[in-house]
């Protein structure tokens, strides 16, 4: 995706007919809809004129589908309330997400997981750049997790006050966000192959089990030899 200007109100335009053109397919058709010639033709432009704007056709889908995840991003930081400590907020952090994205997996593997061209990093930042008020107002040290796209780089910024608070080495905290990041590709994985009939309430439901014993047992650990 080009660097665009925030102050240049006939590109920012552009960038917003796009998105809501591919939106709009992906309401009526599905993510497999989607097209470059059909996004141009809703928007009322040529399909070269999109790549002045968008390196490929799964950028523009990351975009639209950011669209539909916003009640993720606005629901996490009240979610993550109900957590005494660092470490229960840090498993409701991704309790919330599993949640969300087990009810519309095609949306959110092509947010997470989905390959986006070059510096992925840069496309939620964008995101949020076109769209602030799809931010709301989250607490500022949830700020850099929301603006990140990886899910690896994402835990491993949640994961940072519970490493502070003694619950985990800095070692064990990389190693813990490679299980849950591995045991949540394989999850989704098997929801949109339909290699698994679960719902979205029970797909989270197994998922936490796994990412609860792994985090608990570690902590526990933890705690046992400092006392």
């Amino acid at each position: 995706m080009i660097d665009f200007n925030k102050n240049d109100i006939k590109q920012i335009r552009i960038l917003k007919v796009f998105i809501d053109a591919t939106s709009q397919i992906i309401e009526e058709e599905g993510l497999k809809g989607v097209t470059i010639r059909k996004v141009a033709k809703i928007a009322g432009y040529n399909s070269a004129t999109i790549y002045n704007y968008f390196d490929n056709r799964n950028q523009l889908i990351f975009f639209a589908a950011m669209n539909f995840i916003s009640d993720y991003v606005q629901q996490v930081p009240n979610y993550m309330k109900q957590g005494d400590n660092t470490l229960e907020r840090f498993l409701l952090m991704w309790e919330c997400f599993c949640k969300y994205s087990f009810k519309q997996p095609k949306l959110y593997y092509a947010v997470f997981t989905e390959d986006i061209g070059d510096k992925p990093e840069n496309l939620m930042k964008n995101y949020f750049s076109l769209f602030p008020e799809k931010l709301g107002d989250p607490p500022q040290e949830l700020v850099p997790i929301l603006l990140e796209s990886d899910l690896s780089k994402r835990t491993a910024l949640a994961i940072q006050p519970c490493v502070k608070e003694g619950y985990f080495s800095p070692e064990q905290a990389a190693e813990i966000d490679e299980m849950i990041t591995l045991t949540y590709h394989g999850m989704i994985s098997l929801l949109l192959n339909n290699r698994v009939d679960y719902s979205a309430q029970e797909a989270t439901d197994r998922i936490m089990k796994h990412i609860k014993n792994i985090v608990t047992k570690i902590a526990k650990l933890n705690h046992s030899t400092l006392s």
